[in-house]
């Protein structure tokens, strides 16, 4: 997915040139093509695997390719490490936390290394983990439904994985990605909606998380991380910079602690916990679609 949007960036913007219309609408098309394409392929894949019972490996593979939730452990994992050492290696943390973060990592003190780290184990739980799983669910329930002929988990979820590539590569407010980026942006805020806010109940924390993340810009981020900060019981936000410049996040859960590593942790279990009952309660909705038939 990010090959070809690469390559499509390079014609939509010199097809677009300065004009914020023509970029709308490369960008629009270059949503239908990576979107609908991701689907296809996965509809075609659910095509071979109910027809052709020996290539129901590859739909299984496909679908655990949706899921980011180990990557994310890792990545996360992996910036703590030299925070861990004594003394702390601050530069290569910095280093690891730039390939994960889209905020400037450069100086950043371990205090706001923790900071963005934790901010981004909360976000990133919900757009690598919790979305592509409801929407794998929302898939097999189409299919227990007896709607088989209809995209199923996984051209569902590759859809939506398309959508979120397009917004992590090209969603971003500065140059020409501002109208490039437009509807790639606007399609996974769309689809990360439910989700998120699932995320937020399922940790019996929906009315805060609405509260506090109306305040970020983001229909999505302010709410998840707020989800997180209150359930945990710590402070999110604050400035950050991005390419420079200095931007104001909106404090979420003024009232709570400071991060230290200990929390971080308690997020990455919240996130396990969270995505056990998930799948248990798409068990249970799935026996009971089958039972009622």
């Amino acid at each position: 997915m990010g090959w070809f949007i690469s390559g499509l960036r390079r014609w939509a913007e010199a097809w677009g040139a300065d004009s914020p219309c023509r970029l709308r609408i490369a960008g629009f098309l270059i949503m239908l093509a990576l979107v609908g394409g991701s689907g296809l392929a996965g509809w075609i894949i659910e095509r071979l695997a109910l027809k052709h019972p020996a290539s129901l490996p590859l739909l299984l593979v496909g679908m655990a390719s949706c899921l980011a939730g180990r990557s994310l452990n890792l990545a996360v994992m992996a910036v703590l490490q030299p925070l861990n050492q004594k003394p702390a290696d601050l530069g290569e943390a910095r280093q690891r936390l730039s390939g994960i973060v889209g905020r400037d990592t450069t100086g950043l003190s371990r205090s706001e290394i923790v900071r963005a780290t934790a901010e981004t184990a909360s976000e990133n739980a919900v757009d690598g983990l919790f979305a592509p799983l409801f929407w794998l669910l929302v898939g097999t329930l189409v299919w227990c439904a007896g709607l088989t002929g209809w995209p199923g988990p996984l051209a569902i979820a590759w859809g939506f994985k398309a959508s979120s590539t397009l917004d992590s590569m090209l969603g971003y407010r500065i140059g020409k990605l501002q109208w490039l980026g437009t509807a790639g942006a606007r399609l996974d805020d769309l689809m990360v909606w439910l989700p998120c806010r699932l995320v937020a109940l399922s940790l019996g924390q929906l009315g805060n998380a609405l509260r506090d993340g109306k305040a970020d810009p983001s229909p999505n981020a302010g709410v998840s991380q707020a989800a997180y900060a209150h359930a945990i019981g710590i402070r999110m936000g604050g400035v950050n910079h991005y390419k420079g410049e200095a931007i104001l996040k909106p404090i979420l859960n003024k009232q709570g602690k400071e991060i230290k590593i200990y929390h971080i942790l308690k997020i990455l279990k919240y996130n396990q916990l969270i995505a056990l009952s998930w799948q248990g309660i798409g068990v249970l909705l799935i026996g009971a679609f089958i039972g009622g038939k």
